[in-house]
């Protein structure tokens, strides 16, 4: 069974076009994270799917019920954004219990739902308190569990996490995520952070001026973008992007033969990416650099290196390396991923 359903929305504000063309399908139980800038157009595809914002065009299923027609009520969405939204003069028995006053339930299922959402999220000796007593991560554990005790078919989760501290954070994603796997829910969250959504999802949809750039597994987006736009937005530190030319069947500024089906297509320059951590400093290198910077990151360093009239960033560096200090560094050809100069678009080399 699906758990969401989207087909040719459209969205705009006035003559800006916010939303265009999406189109996917999430299987029931799936959490899909929406990526993307700022200004994407990712809070607005959560809006239309909740009802908040009505689409131009297009159709919209929640468990193979089309509610693109429907009030958000009708629609048996949960939402859950980054302020929280709870009543300040309300225990957080009472901010749970909220919802399911507002939907009629008996006082004993409502006081069997709190209890056990409660005791799902760790709140159970914490109900008396009100949400000025409590710490960030614990109003945000009330506000998913204002979601949780609806009952809902879809959650969907704006920026939930962004109001709090890294640790806290990283904290709050894999308790999400516990949640929404014991619950068997499908649940989309909007971020800006590649590092929740590479964290949380089963797949990610990375959104660029209204449109999704692509849509897979964090490993696919990872390893296999397709564009210059998701190689960059995906992974950290940001992959290396040279400006390549091709010169009688090589690759330039590496000296590598390239693929023949890159040669016959007539490309005379691309771009040429390859991720930091594939970068190998080794005595015996093929390839000569000179340290621009080096910093220490904890468990590792990462340096900057100049190669011709390229720069080079590199990931994993095992000890502190000198400003102008020579070094030699090789990587596997295969690493090599190469765009479209132009366009953009990633070109798939094969024999």
């Amino acid at each position: 069974m699906s758990g969401l359903v989207l087909k040719g929305v459209f969205k705009s504000f006035e003559d800006t076009l916010v939303l265009d063309n999406i189109s996917f399908e999430l299987a029931s139980g799936e959490l899909l994270v929406l990526l993307g800038p700022s200004g994407c157009g990712k809070t607005t595809l959560l809006r239309v799917v909740a009802g908040l914002e009505e689409a131009d065009t297009g159709e919209i299923y929640i468990g193979n019920h089309r509610v693109e027609r429907l009030r958000p009520r009708d629609r048996n969405v949960a939402l859950v954004f980054q302020n929280y939204s709870l009543y300040p003069h309300m225990s957080v028995e009472k901010n749970l219990a909220f919802p399911l006053k507002v939907s009629g339930l008996s006082r004993a299922e409502i006081r069997q739902r709190v209890t056990k959402t409660a005791a799902m999220l760790g709140l159970g000796d914490r109900l008396n308190d009100k949400p000025g007593q409590l710490s960030g991560g614990q109003r945000q554990r009330v506000a998913l569990g204002r979601a949780i005790i609806r009952e809902p078919s879809i959650f969907l989760l704006d920026e939930p996490l962004s109001n709090l501290d890294m640790e806290l954070r990283v904290r709050m994603r894999q308790e999400i995520v516990r949640i929404q796997k014991e619950l068997g829910r499908t649940m989309v969250h909007v971020t800006h952070d590649q590092s929740e959504a590479l964290t949380m999802a089963d797949r990610i949809a990375l959104m660029n001026n209204g449109h999704i750039e692509q849509i897979g597994t964090p490993e696919e987006l990872y390893k296999r973008p397709v564009s210059r736009f998701v190689a960059e937005f995906v992974g950290q530190p940001t992959i290396n992007l040279l400006k390549g030319r091709i010169e009688d069947g090589r690759l330039i500024p590496f000296g590598f033969e390239l693929p023949a089906s890159l040669v016959k297509a007539g490309f005379t320059q691309l771009l040429v990416g390859l991720r930091p951590e594939a970068i190998e400093l080794c005595g015996d290198g093929p390839f000569l650099g000179r340290v621009v910077s080096c910093e220490y990151m904890g468990d590792h360093y990462t340096a900057i290196i100049s190669f011709k009239e390229h720069s080079l960033t590199v990931s994993n560096v095992n000890s502190p390396l000198n400003p102008g200090q020579a070094v030699r560094f090789t990587f596997d050809p295969k690493a090599l991923l190469f765009f479209d100069a132009t366009t953009g678009s990633r070109l798939t080399p094969h024999p």
